[in-house]
């Protein structure tokens, strides 16, 4: 046994002591009396002080996103980033440096054999459920409501069971960057039906991963109706190996995807060497905004499958769907595609591959949109196209009429963008939901970011660091937040992601100089109501200035993109109740006068009727976002 020398156990405890204790009485110009010196958060006062030269107080609105880590805990950490070995503390570290992280759900061997009916339950490992039953059923009922982050994990469900049932009912409504697995789900069932109805209804960043479900299973149904409707971006719903070997197995996507936001689903091997498929896509992807979708190995060396697509991502708005090797080397595979694609603005479908060494195939495109990619399709035998929509040279670019801006208003929420003519007093508008819908997340401190990895090319350390499986949510989050972060500046952009406050003083002055304030809306009153613009200030006069605006980009720790674009002006204003005149908040607005880079497509034009370089488009600056500028005398 190490036994250390009193002097060195002497000086260890009066470390720790020094760490920990009150320094009120030191009275420190650069640390409120509260503040132990050694916590990030004081570490930051002094940052500041050191590097913005200004009469205007610290922010506290900005002081409020330093690190919550305690001396001792910094120090510790610090030094387990150091030796990369940050990932053997994971728990710890998050919990006590408020990170979003998910958290590990480990497979479980106890096995349930009774029907199991589960409400108000959230973040379960469900393993080995309803293994080898024969019939019987579970039930989950407002599973996850509302939760923040629900991670449900069903392993090994309802396998080689016989008749049984499964219904998931308003399953992780209202949720937050929900992530949930379903692996070797059904694999090798005999009848029985699973039904996924009011599934990730209006949640933000659903993502949902299929694997191995359904294969070597014999007339078991899948049923998904109002499947993610309303859903907001993410990586979507992937379906790998769905189905593979299955036999008569009969699945239904109805109402799937309904009025979603960028969401998108990948089927890949789906159906792979099955017998009598029977696959229905009924209201798929209607009215949704920029679905995409990808079909790769859909079928491959399937025997008499039926595959319909009806009604497929009708009245959405854009969307992409890549179908690759569909029906490759089957037999006598049925696809029938009607009203297909009929989006008001066209989207992109590329059909590559498709069919390619099958035999006697069947496969029809009834009243299809618009598409130019059905590559090696014009002299197959036994594909028929009827009413479809071919490209003129006018569909070449985007137009945007009244009619596609009223259904495009749908998806941009009133108030987002605005026209800078409403900035003035007395001007009443619709306030969009400028609440911060993001996990609550705290910046890690310079002395733990700077030794952690930051780049695409160390994916795989960052994942082994924050627990992500390969093809995990936490794994896209990451990848997400990092090539946004190395994309190419638009032009005349200047930008920088900056994962600690002290990164982002830097990259604040070195674009504004050191006579700098950050300004961010107060609060969030008025959202999704009207409101009315009170007394109103044009920073720098009103006249054209610049600024450093800083957004949220979900990350496990806090992280912005800040980036500085070219003639702008900032608006500070009081927002008021329309009726009582009462002031429910201060709000802080941007508006860009040179859209000329901006997409055609960008939701601005969509919403105001326009199009790049024709029109100013501003915007409140939401909740825990904000924009630093030149400090006024």
């Amino acid at each position: 046994m190490h036994i250390l020398h009193p002097i060195t156990l002497l000086l260890s405890l009066s470390f720790v002591w020094l760490l920990n204790v009150n320094y009120a009485a030191l009275g420190s110009s650069d640390s409120p009396n509260s503040e132990n010196p050694f916590t990030p958060k004081a570490s930051l006062i002094r940052y500041w002080n050191k590097e913005i030269h200004t009469v205007l107080p610290e922010s506290a609105f900005f002081l409020s996103k330093a690190s919550p880590l305690s001396p001792v805990d910094l120090a510790t950490f610090a030094k387990l980033a150091s030796q990369n070995a940050l990932s053997t503390q994971l728990p710890a570290f998050c919990s006590s440096a408020k990170l979003f992280c998910f958290p590990d759900l480990s497979p479980s061997l106890e096995k349930h054999d009774h029907d199991s009916h589960f409400a108000i339950y959230n973040n379960k490992n469900f393993s080995n459920y309803g293994t080898d039953r024969t019939g019987g059923a579970d039930t989950f009922k407002n599973y996850s409501d509302g939760d923040n982050i629900p991670v449900d994990s069903f392993r090994r469900y309802g396998r080689d069971a016989a008749g049984h049932e499964e219904s998931f009912s308003s399953y992780a409504p209202d949720s937050n960057v929900v992530d949930q697995s379903f692996n070797t789900y059904g694999a090798g069932a005999t009848g029985g039906t699973g039904e996924f109805k009011g599934y990730n209804v209006e949640v933000n960043n659903p993502n949902l991963r299929f694997a191995s479900y359904s294969d070597n299973a014999n007339g078991k149904g899948q049923k998904f109706s109002t499947y993610t409707e309303n859903a907001n971006a993410g990586p979507g719903q992937a379906f790998t190996s769905y189905g593979k070997n299955g036999n008569g197995a009969p699945n239904e996507f109805s109402g799937y995807g309904t009025s979603s936001n960028v969401v998108g689903s990948d089927f890949t091997n789906y159906g792979e060497t099955a017998n009598g498929a029977n696959d229905t896509f009924k209201s798929y992807g209607v009215d949704g905004n920029v679905p995409q979708n990808k079909f790769i190995n859909y079928g491959d060396g399937g025997n008499a499958g039926v595959h319909s697509f009806a009604a497929y991502r009708e009245k959405s708005n854009v969307g992409d769907d890549s179908f690759q090797s569909y029906a490759k080397n089957s037999n006598a595979e049925k696809a029938n595609f009607a009203n297909y694609g009929k989006s008001f603005n066209e989207g992109t479908d590329k059909f590559s591959g498709y069919g390619n060494g099958a035999l006697g195939q069947q496969i029809g495109f009834k009243i299809y949109g618009v598409n130019t990619t059905f590559k090696d399709y014009a002299n197959k035998k036994g594909v028929t196209f009827a009413s479809y929509t071919k490209a003129s040279p006018a569909d070449a670019s985007v137009k945007v009429t009244s009619d596609s801006v009223a259904k495009n208003n749908k998806w941009i929420e009133p108030g987002k963008f605005f026209r800078e003519s409403i900035l003035k007093k007395g001007s009443s508008m619709p306030m969009p939901d400028i609440r911060d819908k993001m996990p609550k997340r705290s910046f890690l401190p310079r002395s733990i970011i700077s030794k952690l990895p930051f780049s695409t090319s160390k994916i795989d350390q960052l994942k082994e660091i924050f627990h992500a499986s390969d093809n995990s949510s936490m794994e896209r989050i990451i990848l997400d937040a990092l090539e946004e972060c190395e994309r190419a500046p638009s032009p005349g952009e200047t930008k920088r992601c900056v994962g600690s406050a002290e990164d982002m003083i830097d990259f604040a002055t070195s674009v504004l100089g050191r006579n700098v304030v950050v300004r961010t809306t107060d609060n969030v009153n008025g959202s999704k109501k009207n409101i009315m613009i009170g007394s109103i200030k044009g920073i720098n006069g009103g006249k054209v200035t610049k600024s450093v605006s800083c957004h949220q980009s979900l990350y496990p720790s806090l992280l912005y993109y800040c980036h500085s674009v070219p003639k702008v002006r900032v608006y500070e204003a009081d927002l008021l109740d329309p009726n009582s005149k009462a002031k429910i908040n201060h709000g802080v607005a941007i508006c860009h006068l040179d859209t000329s880079s901006w997409s055609p497509t960008h939701g601005a034009f969509l919403a105001l009727g326009s199009g790049p370089g024709r029109i100013e488009v501003c915007h409140w600056i939401f909740e825990n976002d904000m924009t630093w500028t030149i400090a006024e005398a």
